[in-house]
């Protein structure tokens, strides 16, 4: 009976000391409650609706009684050549992107953290972050005129210098390119202040005592400077691999998927079925995108935390 009585106690112990710690927290869980329901209404209930509906019949999705067809639409989906296609595109262009964003925002938080642009740095500061902040179809609609073959600021200009026109958005060869542009002028920024918030933490003395030793200015930022940006290059990462998987405002306000389907990404191409009617497939559709985003998202975190030997 005392065997029995032991472990029972210890249980309402343990369950009396949570309670304890919860209740000294009650302040922090009385901010957060809000914001967590926000998310689990708006964000994880809608995911959870999504997923069951990719295992619907379309036409009786939306019912109060759907159809249950098992896997019949991920099967559909992943047999459909325009699909398979939009993800191998979508793959790609987050491949580009992200070492496109990162390796501009990194040289461009280096270039302002040091003594080079030392006078206008707020200005830059301003300047790289405003892109951010602005609504994203204003901004893409502004690089759809200027992209424009007939009336657009950049053909202008580079014919103003003596250079062949950019195909801009009309052109296959280059459409993905000119979304890519217009995404990096405005994401860019947003990973620009991650980096300067890391650089502005960094170990100073690391780099002096360097210095002292001997080491060139590229050996001080590759050796020293670079290590201690792990956490940012992390989270840097994890965002724009999110980010970019999921590409859709800037291919409805600027390509609709065109020219040719070049940039038809899987966010897209998931809608238009959607458009359709075909809710079981599109949803399928975003459920697969949704594993590939988490799956990779969790493999970068694993790769970002991983000790060095």
């Amino acid at each position: 009976m005392t065997r029995l009585a032991l472990p029972l106690s210890e249980e309402r112990h343990g369950l009396a000391g949570r309670l304890d710690e919860a209740w000294r927290h009650r302040i922090f869980y009385l901010f957060v409650a809000p914001f967590a329901a926000l998310t689990i209404l708006f964000g994880i209930w809608p995911i959870l609706l999504s997923i069951q509906v990719s295992f619907t019949a379309s036409a009786s999705a939306l019912k109060p009684s759907p159809v249950y067809v098992g896997l019949a639409n991920y099967a559909s989906v992943l047999a459909d050549p325009i699909f398979l296609a939009s993800l191998a595109r979508t793959l790609l262009y987050t491949a580009l992107s992200v070492v496109a964003n990162l390796a501009f925002a990194l040289a461009f938080a280096t270039l302002l953290d040091s003594t080079l642009l030392k006078r206008g740095n707020l200005f830059f500061r301003l300047a790289i972050f405003l892109p951010v902040v602005t609504p994203d179809v204003a901004g893409y609609v502004v690089w759809r005129w200027l992209y424009d073959r007939s009336f657009g600021a950049i053909n202008a200009g580079l014919e103003l210098i003596g250079l062949p026109a950019f195909g801009g958005l009309s052109s296959p060869n280059t459409a993905l390119l000119a979304v890519l542009i217009a995404e990096l002028w405005h994401h860019a920024g947003f990973y620009v202040i991650i980096f300067l918030a890391n650089l502005s933490m960094r170990d100073k003395a690391l780099e002096e005592a360097a210095h002292i030793d001997g080491a060139t200015t590229w050996q001080r930022w590759r050796y020293v400077i670079l290590p201690q940006l792990r956490p940012a290059l992390l989270i840097n990462t994890v965002y724009a691999l999110i980010q970019f998987l999921k590409t859709f405002t800037v291919v409805v306000v600027m390509t609709k998927g065109g020219p040719s389907d070049q940039t038809n990404f899987v966010s897209y191409y998931a809608y238009q079925l959607f458009d359709q009617g075909r809710y079981g497939e599109a949803t399928a559709m975003a459920s697969i995108l949704f594993a590939i985003v988490i799956g990779i998202s969790l493999t970068a975190f694993r790769i970002g935390d991983r000790r060095q030997p």
